[in-house]
């Protein structure tokens, strides 16, 4: 599913503008970004935490010359934990 999808998928079931739907998904995933970006958690009840994890530096292979060792610095990235509710519904389909 795309943002697109769901776009027209709210507009129909909503009778709202495509537009304004757009404008509404592009504003929240915005600020969850920003959120994140603060270093905040964005949590959603039943549905799943989004949260920023620092990983540590560490040593990794070039795939193309195994003898060579890079250096893969510490670097941020972003961990989603789905919540109760979400974790039985995906199960159970």
């Amino acid at each position: 599913m795309t943002k697109r999808d769901l776009v027209v998928r709210i507009s129909k079931e909503t009778g709202l503008i495509q537009q304004d739907v757009y404008a509404v998904i592009q504003k929240t995933l915005d600020y969850i970004v920003d959120g994140l970006v603060k270093g905040e958690n964005v949590e959603f009840r039943n549905f799943g935490v989004f949260e920023v994890r620092e990983r540590k530096a560490r040593i990794g292979r070039n795939p193309n010359r195994p003898s060579q060792t890079v250096t893969i610095p510490s670097h941020k990235v972003v961990k989603f934990k789905p919540g109760k509710v979400m974790k039985r519904v995906v199960s159970e389909a």
